[in-house]
């Protein structure tokens, strides 16, 4: 047979795929005003909140025990939770069984309760 090579006109080359969607607009002025003053806005605002928190600096002297109390509870959950998922696997597990007994019970009624087929043969 003859190889037919048949060019794909919806295929666009790769070499152009991110340009369309890059924006190369400038901004305007006025926008840019505008994000500059939201974003100072939003500065003011966060140093406010920082000013209103209270005993900062026994905060920070008190972030190396905190941070070691944390990993401490850490290492102690790890156990209980290899309980709660042998708990969860236990339940899981006992009504996957009860499901499967379920159905292989049903199962073996319906087959004990079918009706043989019986073969009937027409005379014409």
């Amino acid at each position: 047979m003859v190889d037919l090579n048949i060019s794909n006109l919806n295929i666009k080359s790769d070499k152009n795929i991110l340009k369309k969607k890059l924006n190369l607009r400038r901004k305007s002025k006025k926008r840019l005003f505008t994000e500059s003053f939201f974003l100072f806005i939003f500065s003011v605002l966060l140093a406010y909140i920082n000013y209103l928190i209270p005993n900062k600096n026994l905060l920070l002297q008190k972030l190396p025990s905190t941070v070691n109390n944390s990993f401490l509870l850490i290492i102690n959950l790890f156990p209980y939770l290899y309980e709660i998922f042998l708990v969860i696997f236990i339940f899981v597990s006992s009504f996957t069984a009860l499901i499967l007994m379920v159905g292989c019970i049903y199962r073996l009624i319906k087959i004990s309760k079918r009706k043989s087929k019986q073969i009937i043969y027409k005379k014409f």
